[in-house]
């Protein structure tokens, strides 16, 4: 490792040929650097640690359509900050990156690529096509691991993988093989959601429901004998050239009589018959509804249910086909003007309404989705949920965070229908099915057919369609460490640990991940589902083209660093909730940055000389120094808790308050008194109390701030190569100190109350008072006199006073603290007026809490339910109150008097 401590201008004592870091950091510099660094050591491969305990990653793999956007690196940095987190805890942590081929979202791009050169992909035919498709793989692929390292993410490359290699190929041949031989896959006739423009089936994610204005037309639909009608109405008059029914309810007494009665189809005089259907709702509209079996999906039921026929009126592209009649070779939009009007014309469409509905777009070409009868490919779903259902219900299911995930998860697969695999691309998994010219046998197999395993001859037709994208993304917990080959990775790392992603694609790949996993490998594919909101715009907006409000995310990187967006994400956000991005957001977290930069610069001008081996924080230690270890020892114990319990806003909370008040607000300050003292012993405690909580501070706030912590943590005293394998600390009860947080907040509370009064009479720190403190017992006087120079120091006085029963001198300014009471006198300095109105809106502060707890102390419901320990914190804090009231209200009488 010479050659990268060389690299890194460290050894492992400490700072070496560099005894003050940068006045500034640059992160530009420094996050290029530490990547390569980390690469080259081979630091975030696993398998390192045989005997450890393992915590698995596998990444949801982005699409390979173009760059990652600021979704992607909320759900990115959400995982590197538990892999490094565990990682340091001792655990072999393997993330696992890969990228998904996104069948139809790949092929539309370049397939618009060509068209901007002129080209089809018939054209080129489908060999041809698809070479494209690779070469654009390839360069986007790459663009995506640049991107990943641009944000810092310590990912297993040797490791990574992709839906279409060999190995994930094998994995999808041998499910769809297994399934179909269970009879679990099937080919038939069914409605799906067809794009027009993209020629091919659709799942049901990538359909986008947009509220169009349109139009409701109420027809007349002849009864065949004695006159008369029945009135429906529809949205799409253009499919009624494909109805085979009216339907209406049983028990609805207008329409009794008629049921089993024909209608006569208007244009094309086509007779239908009227039945009984109870999915009609006789309350809604005329209480009939036309019925179009091949192009509605619940008229599909109903012609189920009737037999009846199902006549196609449109073909592949929206174009209106011999079925129509007179409207056959028209685009299905002007069919709909064409047919309205004649309609009109013959008295046939009494009524046009507006009328706003939701329509389904094709979220990659556009088009509107049209409900299309086809044969496809089918998973029969019910039987893989019934395992799926019973695993969530016994617990021994996955455990989602937020768990009210889990209703939505379970209701979803409660009511699950058979999910259309099939494509119509060329782009995706091939179907592995073979058709024989000769006999007409289908086989599926999980090696390419030659020959027919019926009748032996070659001439054999392979299924052009490819599978859904989801089919492959479903196995990826399992694929990807090798399976179905037996293999050291899925006998080690698998189940995997935590799937983190966002509550919008539960459906689509949660759950059929699970289904999979548990069919396949008797496991569930993950213990924990953490889900996350979007991330919205600080209008709350959702992200968007047409809205002009993405934000790109190596924007946010360019400008203020990798780690500052880092950190406003993850600590941003709340399990299960959207995030509102927020640039200042993003500026505060690189302020933060600079603050523990500047802090840490400071510590380094005064640890020259100091080594690892001279950390000693056994020695004998002053009242800061123990305060800043059991302070540090509490952060250490709530961050490790609240990032075991995904709670990352609160853990950003926890050390944002440790670092930017505890440490560099107070401890550094308090520390300056013994760096630049004269006690070499009290310098010595200090440097090493100093080295170590920063040390700790780094390994801390290095899953959120890889970068920065990385850079200081080399410059600091220190063992090791990388701060990215240094152990994670632990809380230590030989750090626990009461005595001296008490004595610290008893000091903070006085240091902050006379900064205050000073402020108030604009009294600046430069100019020395005269400081009088009453302590309210021996123990709290004892304290004030070990910590005297403090006082004087920090509340820059020029006569301190401390004892008991010290009167509050005439025109003097006071502050009650818990344990003391504080006066400085200030003649000519001050307006006893205005200090009886400042006393007077203290009191009020002081009685409205006394209230407040007073009252909640009242509660039955509080006191009967809240733990014993909460209620005498509460009582504790009501005597508190008072104590200051009582103070208050003695004082302002002796200032009047």
């Amino acid at each position: 490792m010479a050659e990268r401590n060389e690299m890194s201008g460290m050894n492992d004592n400490g700072p070496a040929g560099k005894p003050e870091m940068p006045t500034t950091y640059d992160p530009k510099q420094a996050e290029q650097r530490w990547y390569k660094y980390w690469l080259d050591g081979r630091y975030f491969e696993a398998g390192k640690r045989p005997d450890a305990p393992t915590f698995t990653i596998v990444i949801p793999p982005p699409n390979v359509t173009g760059m990652l956007h600021i979704g992607h690196a909320l759900d990115s940095t959400l995982q590197d900050i538990l892999i490094r987190a565990k990682r340091m805890q001792g655990f072999d942590t393997l993330w696992l990156p890969g990228m998904d081929h996104a069948g139809i979202a790949t092929q539309t791009k370049v397939e618009q690529k060509l068209r901007e050169e002129g080209k089809s992909r018939y054209d080129l035919g489908r060999e041809k096509f698809l070479e494209q498709v690779w070469n654009w793989k390839g360069q986007y692929a790459q663009t995506i691991r640049d991107q990943w390292a641009k944000m810092g993410l310590s990912l297993d490359y040797s490791r990574e993988r992709f839906t279409l290699d060999e190995g994930l190929s094998k994995a999808v041949r041998e499910v769809f093989v297994r399934l179909y031989d269970k009879g679990l896959i099937y080919r038939g006739k069914k409605i799906i959601n067809w794009d027009p423009a993209a020629r091919t089936a659709l799942s049901d994610i990538e359909v986008e429901y947009k509220e169009i204005q349109g139009s409701l037309y109420h027809l007349q639909y002849p009864l065949k004998e004695g006159g008369g009608y029945i009135t429906v109405a529809t949205t799409r008059p253009e499919t009624m050239l494909g109805d085979t029914a009216v339907a209406v309810h049983p028990e609805d007494e207008r329409y009794k009589h008629l049921i089993g009665q024909h209608l006569v189809l208007p244009i094309i005089g086509r007779e239908i018959p009227i039945i009984a259907d109870e999915y009609v709702e006789k309350e809604f509209g005329s209480g009939a509804v036309k019925i179009t079996p091949a192009h509605d999906p619940n008229d599909f039921e109903v012609g189920q249910r009737h037999n009846l026929p199902q006549i196609i009126v449109m073909d592949e592209t929206g174009t209106m086909n011999a079925e129509a009649g007179p409207y056959a070779g028209l685009d299905r939009s002007e069919c709909r003007k064409r047919i309205v009007k004649d309609l009109q014309d013959q008295g046939v469409c009494v009524k046009i309404e507006e009328h706003v509905h939701q329509v389904g777009h094709s979220e990659r070409s556009g088009a509107v989705v049209e409900p299309y009868l086809s044969t496809q490919w089918f998973v029969a779903m019910k039987p893989l949920a019934e395992r799926a259902i019973e695993a969530q219900k016994s617990g021994s299911g996955v455990q989602f965070v937020p768990d009210r995930f889990e209703k939505i998860y379970l209701h979803w697969i409660e009511n699950v229908r058979d999910w259309c695999i099939s494509r119509q691309l060329w782009w995706g998994h091939r179907i592995p099915a073979w058709y024989c010219e000769s006999c007409g046998e289908m086989h599926v197999s999980r090696e390419d057919l030659s020959s027919c395993p019926s009748c032996g001859s070659g001439e054999l037709r392979r299924d052009e369609d490819v599978l859904d994208t989801w089919f492959s993304s479903a196995l990826w917990p399992f694929s990807t460490l090798g399976w179905p080959d037996e293999t050291e990775d899925m006998d080690r790392f698998y189940p995997t640990s935590v799937l983190v992603t966002g509550y919008d694609i539960i459906y689509f790949w949660v759950a059929r991940m699970i289904f999979t996993a548990l069919e396949f490998t008797d496991k569930i594919p993950f213990k924990d589902v953490l889900i996350h909101g979007l991330v919205r715009d600080a209008e709350g907006r959702k992200m968007s083209k047409s809205l002009g409000n993405g934000v790109d995310p190596f924007e946010v990187i360019e400008k203020y660093g990798a780690d500052a967006m880092r950190f406003m994400l993850s600590t941003g956000c709340t399990p299960g909730q959207d995030l509102r991005f927020r640039w200042e957001k993003v500026e505060q977290a690189r302020n933060f940055a600079n603050k523990i930069w500047n802090a840490s610069r400071f510590a380094l001008m005064n640890l020259e000389g100091v080594s690892a081996a001279d950390i000693d924080i056994k020695v004998p230690l002053g009242t800061a120094d123990k305060w800043i270890l059991h302070r540090l020892n509490e952060t250490v114990r709530e961050v490790t808790r609240l990032i075991d319990s995904y709670e990352f806003g609160e853990t950003g909370r926890v050390l944002y308050n440790f670092i930017w008040d505890d440490l560099c607000d107070w401890y550094i300050e308090f520390a300056k008194l013994s760096l630049y003292g004269d006690n070499a012993d009290a310098k010595r405690a200090t440097q090493s109390v100093l080295a170590y909580v920063l040390d700790r501070t780094q390994r801390l706030i290095h899953p959120f701030m890889p970068f920065i912590s990385e850079e200081i943590w080399q410059h600091l005293p220190h063992e090791g190569e990388t701060i990215t394998t240094a152990s994670w600390p632990v809380y230590e009860t030989a750090l626990e100190s009461p005595e001296a947080l008490r004595e610290m907040e008893l000091l903070m509370d006085m240091i902050r109350s006379v900064r205050n009064i000073r402020a108030e009479v604009n009294v600046p720190m430069s100019k020395k008072v005269e400081l009088l403190v009453n302590a309210a017992g021996a123990e709290e006087l004892a304290i004030l006199q070990r910590n005297e120079e403090f006082i004087q120091r920090f509340c820059g006085t020029s006569k301190l006073e401390l004892g008991q029963g010290i009167s509050a001198p005439d025109k003097a300014m006071t502050a009650i603290v818990t344990g003391a009471e504080l006066y400085l006198p200030l003649a000519g300095l001050i307006d006893i007026s205005q200090e009886i109105t400042r006393l007077e809106k203290e009191l009020q502060t002081l009685t409205s809490e006394v209230e407040r707890v007073e009252k909640k102390l009242a509660n039955e419901g509080f006191v009967a339910k809240a733990p014993a320990k909460v209620i005498e914190e509460e009582r504790a804090k009501m005597k508190d109150y008072a104590d200051k009231r009582d103070k208050v209200v003695a004082r302002i009488a002796e200032l009047r008097g």
